[in-house]
């Protein structure tokens, strides 16, 4: 499927507010609402939209810890990383998990109710023995910025032709 304006315009939309109605994208993106609908419906079944969630307020909830943690794996074989994924993908405060390229294999951001339960997590992960040879822990003091959504329209931009300047998709 080839993205237009239009469907970028949607994707912008919904990733700003996932709750407007048809009504409310379709007046947005100048289209009337059954096409609208239809191209929605579209960009769900192809991929393009994943899902709907709410932003949570987690300082509402009382306290939290977010930690970013790298990881190195002792060994770099097909195996040793599906042996990772599948532990991490068990654990509930991993929000996050990149594997990067550089002085580690992954990044892994956690958000627990303090320094004692990452702790408790990170012994068992290494009592599992699923392959960590070390780790480096960076507790998050503040947050300043956190986006919750991400530059579509700069990251469909193609290079002309001539290959100096960007051009907006079409």
């Amino acid at each position: 499927m080839k993205l237009d304006r239009i469907d970028v315009k949607i994707l912008n939309a919904l990733q700003t507010n996932g709750r407007m109605s048809n009504v409310e994208l379709s007046e947005m993106v100048n289209l009337s609402p059954s096409p609208c609908l239809l191209r929605v419906r579209k960009l769900e079944a192809k991929g393009y939209i994943q899902g709907y969630s709410a932003q949570i307020n987690i300082a509402k909830l009382g306290q939290t810890l977010t930690v970013f943690t790298e990881i190195t794996l002792k060994n770099h074989r097909q195996l040793d990383f599906a042996r990772f994924i599948s532990a991490i993908e068990k654990v509930d405060q991993v929000i996050e998990c990149h594997l990067v390229s550089g002085g580690y294999d992954y990044l892994v951001k956690f958000v627990t109710t303090g320094i004692d339960e990452y702790q408790t997590i990170m012994e068992q992960l290494l009592d599992l023995e699923i392959g960590i040879d070390k780790y480096f822990t960076y507790v998050v003091l503040k947050s300043p910025l956190i986006k919750v959504h991400v530059p579509l329209a700069n990251l469909l931009q193609r290079p002309s032709l001539d290959g100096r300047q960007l051009v907006p998709l079409e």
